[in-house]
């Protein structure tokens, strides 16, 4: 479908916003049941330790590169690639679905934030779950509402792994493009700020989100991003003398 290279072992596609919602609106057109992970340094990680991760990661109909080091690391292995970003991909997908009449739903946030999205855009269905894992009953439930609601796209915004774990468990369940789009619910709503633009081109938005929430993400950015660069850069030395 897309060109693409392997990162630590991760599929990673090298797609555009443009041509990535195109493919998205032309899978909820047919009502196909998928999932798209934006992917960054924590779940090439996260793969990197749990097989089942790995799996989840693997199954996926499309894996956008959504952290710049996986951008810089796709060029090092030869694509030319940009940046598919959650937070940027969400409104441009809710937009195009719009234009077309496909209804879309938001699963993830909270009932402030979703507040602010649904008044803010056209949405079908909406649902800030518990914190805690649902209950098989409470599942069900949500899943009977999704489909009910006739959304061909779903925004999942309950982090990684997270939510691509909950994507890969409700694929063929649910006759929905499913997208894991993070902390975008919460960017959108201005519930959270959001890394200057410069930060983000230049990869540094780490360490704006780390200044931000340094209990949350500490562990996640000072273990694994030093881990992925070293191993990165083995990747792509091997891969040039291979050359």
């Amino acid at each position: 479908m897309f060109p693409n290279r392997r990162i630590l072992g991760v599929r990673i596609d090298a797609t555009t916003y443009p041509d990535a919602t195109r493919q998205i609106l032309d899978w909820a057109r047919k009502g196909s049941s998928r999932y798209v992970c934006c992917a960054a340094v924590n779940n090439i990680i996260e793969a990197r330790d749990s097989s089942d991760y790995a799996a989840v990661m693997e199954q996926a109909d499309l894996v956008t590169s959504d952290g710049m080091p996986l951008v810089w690391t796709l060029r090092a292995l030869g694509l030319e690639a940009t940046r598919v970003y959650g937070p940027d991909l969400t409104p441009l997908v809710i937009e195009a679905a719009a234009r077309e009449r496909i209804p879309v739903a938001l699963y993830g946030g909270t009932p402030q934030v979703l507040s602010q999205l649904t008044n803010r855009f056209e949405v079908a269905y909406s649902e800030a779950p518990p914190f805690r894992p649902p209950t098989p009953e409470e599942d069900a439930r949500t899943t009977q509402a999704i489909i009910d609601s006739g959304a061909r796209i779903i925004f999942v915004g309950l982090g990684s792994p997270k939510q691509d774990r909950w994507m890969h468990a409700h694929r063929g369940k649910i006759p929905s493009v499913m997208l894991g789009v993070g902390a975008a619910f919460d960017f959108l709503a201005g519930a959270k700020p959001q890394a200057p633009r410069w930060m983000q081109n230049s990869g540094l938005e780490w360490l704006f989100r780390l200044s931000t929430e340094p209990r949350r993400l500490w562990s996640r950015y000072l273990k694994q991003n030093p881990r992925f660069a070293l191993l990165a850069l083995t990747q792509i030395l091997r891969a040039r003398l291979i050359a």
